[in-house]
């Protein structure tokens, strides 16, 4: 695991010295506190930071081949290296190292581009090409692995986090008012958009190359494989099984202490029943939960994960926490580079640093639910058909005006399901996906128009982009599909690897392999979700495996009850970063807008708490980021008002 960074001249020689790339790798060092290499010859300027995981001793990057031309740096494991290895070494090619990056340099050698489809992991990868002068960037199918870039006046830009970029000479951070729309809609910014002006993300299973003075960006892999209706039931739950294990098998070499991430729930479980069978050691996990605040008891998942742990002989470890948010969220969003409204990446931050006192590696059960079924909004169609054998009349007259009264508020058991019902009641009447749209965005059209000072920009819209990129017939799998190209890579997976990264953790997430990827998608939908049945196949193919409690249990989401805090124990904080004098000030959102949402939260009319999040953690990251303002300086004056 490691950060990755170079600048490339497009014109001719590198623009600035050799020295540049220490400065951008100490921007990131934190992805990689081992090691540092360098190169940089001609036009290219190619720098990395390592996290030392396989071949310890012998795996210092950049590596080359056996003639020097080919120079690679990479960000990630290749899980599948040993096998490339084997074939490659068979069509005449000699390692010097048992890193699983020195694969990338052989295979390009041996097939050119093409050798990207051959890999299986999560990587964001550089190969310089000395003979051609050539650049290729890539990052793996499934956007496991972050990669940002900067084009602009005969330059280009590359690195594992933005920072590393700031600190190029020419490179500014500035807002991008458009990206900013987006983020105030799905509450985060969805690659190939960045929040600073000027960067790009590379997209999932995407390259960027650049030769002779030009760049260009490509697809080089998307999920296609057929759904597949000729197989029985049975044949999909053993396969699923088999896969399970062997993602989660493949996914354990290491040369370093690994664990297991453990919320007690069905994702995290299988993957902690899987390495159980494949240990000779109890598997360490690792479980967080809250306490004494404001609905900690909801997100307090530590007697499922006790359980688990019990069953299957591990060496757990739990912590309970009652986080000092004020002094958490300035760190924790100056690693994220870009804000995100949700509240789950400082529940794995917090988990993360927990783990991180024992081992190097950990093991996480994030995918389960975009794969096989797992969100209650999979439910929708099946809910739907039922609830319009209500005469239309009743639900229109009589329904509709009581549930747009209800009260809301996620972290009450009974007023969080009230607000289930009553976003699917007012969703009833819109197509198949504005009712997505409904449980995915942050702000609505309406209030993005009421929010954004000035005329709203033209943005990106990715959820309706995602849509016509799926070529699925069932609702199930379009609904998949989006969230496998909106969501999990721009939220779930880069908050993933931003918060474990931020303390030098390696998150591997077994149930994102390629292979089991492409699996779930020739699964037809009636075997993931059936009736009202969520994870029909998976939960059989664990049948015997995991006990029956994990399996039948509801699910929770892996975040934390901020919503609460805001309308209590953060509440001033809320009050100041988003008082009409701090709004006005920062020039971007219409002040009455903003107080209109807090309100609202406050009195229960609506569950604002993505909202305020997506508010709170946009000033703060602006005072960071925009402003120029240390972290430090940032954590005393939000702990100082906190207090007063």
């Amino acid at each position: 695991m490691c950060g990755i960074y170079g600048v490339l001249g497009l014109a001719g020689d590198a623009r600035h010295p050799p020295e540049l790339l220490h400065r951008m790798g100490l921007a990131i060092r934190h992805r990689g506190p081992d090691d540092e290499g360098s190169f940089a010859e001609g036009p290219m300027l190619l720098g990395m930071r390592r996290l030392s995981i396989i071949d310890v001793a012998g795996g210092h990057q950049p590596i080359s081949g056996e003639d020097g031309n080919v120079v690679v740096v990479c960000n990630g494991e290749i899980y599948n290296f040993q096998a490339l290895r084997a074939e490659l070494e068979a069509a005449g090619h000699r390692f010097a190292t048992r890193s699983d990056t020195e694969v990338i340099v052989h295979g390009y050698e041996q097939y050119g581009d093409a050798f990207l489809a051959r890999l299986e992991g999560m990587f964001g990868l550089a190969i310089w090409d000395r003979r051609r002068r050539r650049l290729l960037v890539a990052r793996d199918p499934l956007g496991i692995k972050p990669l940002y870039y900067h084009e602009s006046a005969g330059q280009l830009a590359f690195a594992s986090e933005a920072k590393a970029l700031l600190v190029v000479p020419g490179i500014e951070a500035r807002i991008d008012r458009s990206a900013l729309a987006q983020y105030l809609s799905v509450g985060y910014v969805c690659a190939p958009n960045a929040l600073f002006a000027g960067m790009r993300k590379l997209a999932p299973g995407h390259l960027l190359v650049a030769e002779n003075g030009r760049v260009s960006v490509s697809q080089y892999w998307r999920l296609t494989a057929p759904v597949d209706e000729s197989r029985s039931e049975q044949s999909w739950i053993d396969e699923m099984r088999s896969e399970l294990e062997r993602s989660v098998r493949e996914q354990m070499v290491s040369d370093v202490p690994i664990g297991a991430f453990l919320s007690g729930g069905i994702d995290s479980s299988c993957v902690v029943a899987f390495m159980a069978r494949h240990t000779d050691r109890p598997v360490r996990t690792y479980s967080i939960g809250f306490a004494g605040s404001s609905g900690a008891a909801l997100y307090n998942e530590l007697p499922h994960a006790r359980a688990v742990a019990q069953v299957f002989g591990t060496e757990h470890k739990e912590i309970l926490v009652q986080p000092d948010v004020a002094g958490l969220l300035p760190d924790l969003l100056s690693h994220m580079d870009e804000p995100v409204a949700d509240a789950a990446f400082i529940t794995t931050y917090l988990v993360s640093k927990f783990a991180r006192e024992d081992v190097t590696v950990i093991l996480s059960g994030v995918g389960g639910d975009e794969l096989f079924g797992g969100y209650r909004r999979y439910l929708d169609e099946h809910y739907r058909r039922q609830y319009q054998r209500i005469p239309r009349f009743i639900r229109r007259s009589m329904i509709d005006p009581v549930a747009r009264r209800l009260p809301s508020d996620r972290h009450h058991r009974l007023l969080n399901e009230l607000r289930l019902a009553k976003a699917f009641v007012l969703a009833d009447s819109l197509s198949f996906e504005e009712r997505y749209r409904r449980y995915m965005e942050v702000f609505n059209a309406d209030e993005r128009a009421a929010l954004l000072l000035g005329d709203p920009p033209a943005f990106d819209d990715c959820i309706a982009r995602a849509f016509a990129a799926s070529d699925a017939t069932d609702p199930l799998r379009r609904l998949m599909d989006v969230d496998l190209a909106t969501q999990m890579p721009e939220d779930l997976l880069m908050l993933t690897d931003k918060m474990s990264m931020a303390v030098s953790l390696e998150c591997r997430v077994p149930l994102l392999d390629q292979r089991l990827v492409e699996f779930a998608a020739r699964m037809p939908a009636q075997f993931k979700v059936r009736g009202g049945d969520l994870k029909y196949a998976m939960k059989r193919s664990l049948a015997g495996i995991l006990p029956d409690s994990i399996l039948n249990r509801e699910k929770r989401g892996f975040g934390a009850p901020i919503g609460a805090w805001f309308k209590q124990e953060l509440a001033p904080l809320v009050a100041d970063l988003l008082s009409r004098e701090t709004v006005l000030r920062r020039g971007l959102l219409d002040p009455d807008a903003v107080a209109r949402t807090i309100a609202e939260h406050e009195q229960q009319q609506a569950d604002r708490t993505d909202h305020l999040l997506a508010l709170v953690n946009l000033e703060i990251w602006a005072r960071l980021y925009l402003d120029g303002a240390s972290v430090a300086a940032v954590t005393e004056d939000l702990k100082a008002k906190l207090a007063a």
